[in-house]
């Protein structure tokens, strides 16, 4: 990679970042919106992936969760954007190595399978170790079934929306 190239890629990355981080801040500020301004500070890993590779992208997401977890006010948050952030990482690896297999039958059904799949890794656990972070009271078997299909619909809402920003930008 050219110097310059390398340069103009660290000073976007940097710009990210800052991004990220002002959108955390803000998601503890403005706590009716907070889901929507972490997924929005999380597309800035979408951004650096198509932008500059996989490996640029998991390097951006490493540190952009390091310097959220420092500066964001709500840890919590910080957890919830790394959680997102890494999603979007699997969801874009998954979706290069599917591009890369033209002849394989039924591409779209395997994305959305490895896509549920990667976030029900994540979630069912939060959802059964640590429910208080996401309902801080006594979460019972039929409040478990609502959390977990309010999930899988937040998530699509999420791909969506992130599929219709990275198409706009």
């Amino acid at each position: 990679m050219r110097m310059h190239v390398r340069a103009k890629m660290i000073a976007i990355a940097g710009l990210l970042a800052a991004l990220s981080a002002v959108l955390l801040v803000l998601s503890s500020m403005i706590e009716s919106n907070s889901l929507i301004f972490i997924g929005l500070a999380s597309f800035c890993v979408g951004i650096m992936i198509r932008e500059w590779g996989m490996r640029a992208g998991m390097i951006f997401w490493i540190a952009s969760v390091l310097v959220n977890l420092i500066v964001a006010p709500n840890k919590f948050y910080g957890l919830t954007y790394a959680g997102m952030g890494f999603y979007l990482l699997l969801s874009e690896m998954l979706w290069e190595s599917l591009a890369k297999k033209p002849n394989m039958k039924n591409r779209t059904v395997m994305l959305w399978v490895g896509k549920y799949a990667f976030f029900n890794l994540m979630y069912i656990p939060v959802l059964l170790l640590v429910p208080q972070l996401i309902f801080t009271k006594k979460m019972t078997g039929k409040l478990w079934v609502v959390f977990l299909i309010a999930g899988q619909l937040i998530l699509w809402v999420y791909d969506w929306a992130y599929r219709r920003f990275q198409g706009h930008i």
